[in-house]
């Protein structure tokens, strides 16, 4: 579904990616392990078209992505949860759910709204109320809701459990593996790299840029190197 070759990508003179490579295959969830800094947040925005890469390339469902606009991309069905889940605060539960489906010309919103309410009860009890005023767990199901709303055929979510109680990381694991019984690709992103790696079906490590290593999840939670540098193992 998605193949990323020789991804390099900049910040002015300084390159974060350098010559990165991966897949993601269709109905997979694939997670990506490393360090802060090592470089995941900027492929995921290379991915979603939201950051500038500087040579390689991205295609998906064998399309080049490189002269598309991000809200193109998003009508191709590629959507980002981003880091911090970047919710409109003032604006109303709801609204912010609907403005994940700006893009869409079909007539089915509404029922996508009502599955969104259904899978996040929560957000439907206060759907009037302002996004701001929601806890951190519940605006990341909020930023999951909006992600959703777009239909899309590939998620990128960005550190999905941070900042968030162990018992709501849990709920949120949990979602993220429905996603894959619902038909939706996932690449995921998390610190928590113990939990993402058990629901993966595989996985990549990034160190400084560079894919070091990649494997199933299984593989990889078994690995001397994984357990010792990410799991504290």
């Amino acid at each position: 579904m998605l193949v990323v070759d020789n991804l390099s990508s900049r910040y002015g003179r300084i390159e974060v990616l350098h010559g990165l490579s991966l897949e993601v295959k269709e109905g997979e969830i694939v997670t990506l392990v490393g360090s802060n800094g090592a470089g995941k947040t900027t492929l995921l925005r290379a991915i979603s078209g939201v950051q500038p890469v500087s040579g390689g390339s991205v295609r998906f469902l064998d399309e080049p992505l490189d002269r598309l606009a991000p809200h193109r991309r998003v009508a191709r069905g590629i959507v980002q949860v981003p880091e911090g889940r970047q919710v409109f605060s003032p604006l109303s539960i709801e609204d912010n759910l609907r403005l994940g489906a700006w893009s869409r010309k079909d007539h089915d919103i509404a029922a996508d709204l009502a599955g969104v309410y259904e899978t996040f009860p929560v957000l439907a009890e206060k759907r009037h109320l302002p996004a701001g005023s929601l806890s951190g767990g519940q605006q990341q199901m909020l930023a999951m809701g909006r992600a959703l709303m777009a239909r899309p055929k590939l998620i990128l979510l960005d550190e999905p459990s941070m900042g968030l109680a162990p018992i709501l990381v849990d709920q949120i694991f949990t979602i993220i593996g429905s996603l894959k019984q619902r038909g939706i690709t996932v690449l995921l992103v998390e610190q928590n790299a113990y939990a993402a790696l058990a629901i993966a079906d595989r996985g990549y490590v990034i160190e400084t840029g560079r894919i070091s290593l990649s494997g199933t999840g299984r593989d990889l939670l078994n690995d001397a190197r994984v357990r010792s540098a990410y799991l504290g193992l």
